[in-house]
């Protein structure tokens, strides 16, 4: 009688064991709470974009206008330098080996010119002028000439040298603080525009500016000189008002994408500079800021570009 009972029985428990397995596995995920909470815009209306920090000179990327091995490097991550402070060195050996006979040159070209001036003051001491012919004269004239125009080549050649040498030695052209270095005692540098700078300097104090994109679906609605205010990614408490500088009038193609699925490549946006104490937030060149700028309401700018388009 019992074992009449036993199969069902186990077949309704499997039964309510797959219900319940069904029904957790469809049951939604719990939402994870974001790290950090999100920034709020502090105005009613407005339009958004990622800011950038940058150095107000902007991050300027330091090349060698020659390729060749780096053999001193004269500044390390940090360091403040003034206009003129060398930065790093390119092996100059072979243009030292040039300077030599370069010099040695300028000695023989001014102990010819001392020759050539003693042969024309002889003539020219000579008593009887008609001992000496015109053509003569002229002769040694011009051989004096020539040796001064020598020695004048052979100068300009040591000096060209000495400025080859000097380009060897790279100097800051601003001042500002080393921001990174990507360069090591031994490595070969290469010359003009490189996809990872050997040193990047710019001015972080006591301003720095924030490299504003606005999406150019908004950018209709942005105002010049409209109030700003910029978050510190991660904590939307930091904030700090922001001052316009400047707009870069050319839309580019947007190119810090987040990695959303749903971002499109094809995104332009408007460029707009601001500046903030680099005192009032603690973040550093390269940090990004979510940046908020006061802006009409679509519908008013609307009615106030179809009643005034150049408005």
């Amino acid at each position: 009688m019992i074992r009449k009972y036993i199969l069902p029985g186990l077949a309704v428990i499997g039964l309510i064991v797959g219900i319940g397995t069904v029904l957790r596995g469809h049951r939604p995920p719990a939402v994870e709470p974001p790290v950090s909470a999100p920034a709020q815009a502090p105005y009613t209306s407005y339009v958004a974009g990622a800011g950038i920090v940058e150095a107000a000179t902007e991050n300027i990327a330091v090349g060698t206008p020659v390729s060749g091995i780096v053999t001193a490097i004269y500044v390390k991550w940090g360091d403040h330098v003034n206009v003129g402070d060398p930065l790093f060195k390119i092996d100059d050996r072979d243009l030292q080996a040039d300077l030599l006979p370069a010099v040695a040159k300028v000695k023989e070209a001014e102990a010819a010119l001392s020759m050539a001036r003693n042969q024309l003051r002889l003539v020219e001491r000579v008593p009887d002028k008609r001992a000496i012919s015109v053509a003569e004269l002229t002769d040694h004239s011009s051989k004096v000439a020539v040796a001064e125009a020598a020695v004048e080549l052979a100068k300009a050649r040591v000096k060209q040298i000495r400025m080859e040498i000097q380009r060897r030695t790279i100097r800051a052209l601003v001042s500002g603080r080393i921001l990174q270095i990507k360069l090591r005692l031994g490595e070969f540098a290469q010359a003009g525009v490189l996809a990872t700078p050997l040193i990047v300097l710019g001015q972080d104090s006591p301003w720095l500016h924030v490299r504003v994109d606005i999406d150019q679906n908004d950018a209709w609605r942005f105002r010049p000189g409209a109030p700003a205010m910029g978050f510190v990614r991660g904590n939307a408490r930091l904030r700090t008002p922001l001052q316009f500088v400047r707009v870069e009038p050319y839309v580019i193609p947007k190119i810090s994408f987040t990695g959303q699925s749903s971002e499109r490549v094809d995104t332009r946006v408007l460029q707009v500079i601001y500046s903030f104490d680099s005192s009032a937030l603690p973040v550093y060149v390269g940090q990004q800021l979510d940046v908020f700028v006061q802006a009409p309401p679509p519908s008013w700018a609307s009615r106030q570009q179809l009643t005034d388009p150049l408005k």
